[in-house]
């Protein structure tokens, strides 16, 4: 956001009604709390305003979706550990899961590099074409 415009929106909450503002855009949160007992040099009430940068934003998570119908699974066997869980590292091509289709075991692979932060379904579920399945940042 512009400093201009940052400016102006700031105006503009010291003028409303509003206690609280909130606005988050491009990994940047901005938070504005009114105090209403104190008054500014120009007559406005003074407003605390917070600026955080997100550390996480949405455009860093990537969403790995199924290629087709069939039986998730998160392992290659039943006794066997899970190729992957939240917070595990991934490569690009890492094999993440199975989707079972026809009696055909199908690989699905990372198509990021990044860590995983969701596992979107569970193991033996039903899986859709396009169903998202695991989210990485």
């Amino acid at each position: 956001m512009e400093i201009e415009n940052l400016i102006k929106l700031i105006e503009k909450v010291s003028v409303s009604g509003l206690n609280t503002f909130c606005y988050k855009e491009d990994g940047v949160k901005i938070r504005m709390t009114k105090k209403q007992a104190k008054r500014s040099h120009a007559g406005y009430p003074e407003i605390e305003t917070e600026i955080i940068a997100d550390t996480i934003s949405d455009i860093d998570v990537k969403t790995v979706v199924s290629p087709l119908v069939g039986i998730f699974y998160c392992a290659p066997a039943e006794d066997a550990e899970p190729y992957v869980t939240v917070g595990d590292t991934v490569r690009k091509g890492q094999v993440l899961a199975i989707v079972e289709a026809m009696k055909l075991m199908n690989e699905i692979e990372s198509d990021y590099d990044g860590k995983i932060t969701e596992i979107l379904v569970k193991n033996g579920q039903t899986v859709e074409y396009g169903q998202p399945l695991f989210r990485i940042q």
